[in-house]
């Protein structure tokens, strides 16, 4: 199983991007899937999950602004991130658990600046 993150840019303060995350196998398997991100000079940190059942759960710094969503029929999850911030600027991965295993994908850029 693979995971490719993409969807990442530059964008000013207040802007919007959504980040793309295409699973090569089925969605269905995977238990869990979310978002973690590093910020130059800090550890990676947790932003979104999602569970089998959508149950979602958001990081404080992000909750009402970030969404985590799903399409099972594409085998993609996304991120939409809106009002961003200079401090939500960081290397995004997403990562999924299926049948016990831990799969991450590489890390897409996200930069909030004017």
């Amino acid at each position: 199983v693979q995971l490719q993150a993409s969807g990442g840019g530059l964008v000013q303060p207040g802007g919007s991007l959504r980040l793309s995350c295409a699973a090569s196998g089925r969605l269905s398997t995977f238990n869990v899937l979310g978002w973690h991100r590093q910020a130059p000079g800090k550890q990676r940190e947790f932003v979104a999950v999602m569970t089998r059942n959508d149950d979602t759960s958001y990081a404080d710094s992000v909750k009402g602004r970030f969404t985590i969503s799903r399409d099972n029929a594409k085998n993609t999850v996304f991120l939409q991130m809106n009002s961003l911030k200079p401090e939500d600027t960081a290397v995004y991965y997403c990562n999924g658990v299926s049948y016990g295993r831990s799969y991450w994908g590489q890390g897409t850029l996200v930069t909030v600046s004017s």
